[in-house]
């Protein structure tokens, strides 16, 4: 096996220290250029590793074998999605691969929340959404800043505004949620001071 499959699987491999336990951090994808017969042998490593990974699932059982499941699910996503970028070796195929290692972290978080009830469980899917929406709006970013035509730079500026604002507003979500846990005074004013952080008001 090739320096770069291993580097490859390696990165595909995830790092999963679970800040909260509300997500699984996927680490970032590989940025190197592969062969058609790697990247072919990259997709059905991947193929056998799932199948590995998912029948090690079989003896756990309730949650804890839905999160297994979904971090194997994850794995093969982005150890495809990884593979993708670094054959195609394009902007749009980084940021394909970013937003997998983004999708792969908020199934696992949400799957995660399941241990979870009442406001701590809305606040903890709350927070995984919002996690995917930074993913996604970063790797849009990048990619928009990658571009090379002329209006790069305009693209790269209105995709930022974009990003933050869609940030700002799955931020809200994730503060009103937490208001929810209160009641009275104490929920309007924590309501209020969500609406004016985030420019709600």
């Amino acid at each position: 096996m090739s320096k770069l499959m291993i580097a490859l699987f390696a990165a595909a491999g995830l790092g999963f220290a679970v800040p909260g336990m509300a997500q699984t951090n996927f680490l970032k994808p590989v940025s190197a250029s592969m062969s058609k017969d790697d990247y072919t042998t990259a997709k059905k490593n991947a193929d056998a590793q799932y199948k590995i990974d998912k029948d090690s699932c079989a003896s756990l059982s309730g949650n804890a074998k839905d999160i297994c499941v979904a971090e194997a699910k994850g794995r093969d996503s982005v150890a495809k999605a990884d593979a993708a970028a670094a054959y195609e070796n394009t902007a749009k195929a980084r940021e394909a691969a970013r937003v997998a290692h983004a999708q792969a972290s908020y199934a696992v978080a949400l799957e995660k929340c399941d241990d979870l009830a009442g406001n701590r469980k809305d606040v903890c899917v709350k927070e995984a959404k919002a996690e995917l929406v930074r993913g996604k709006a970063n790797a849009k970013v990048d990619r928009v800043a990658a571009d090379t035509n002329k209006d790069a730079a305009v693209k790269q500026a209105e995709a930022s505004k974009e990003a933050s604002a869609d940030k700002r507003d799955a931020q809200y979500k994730v503060a009103i949620e937490k208001c929810d846990a209160l009641a009275g005074p104490a929920k309007d004013a924590c309501v209020g001071n969500a609406k004016v952080q985030y420019g709600k008001s």
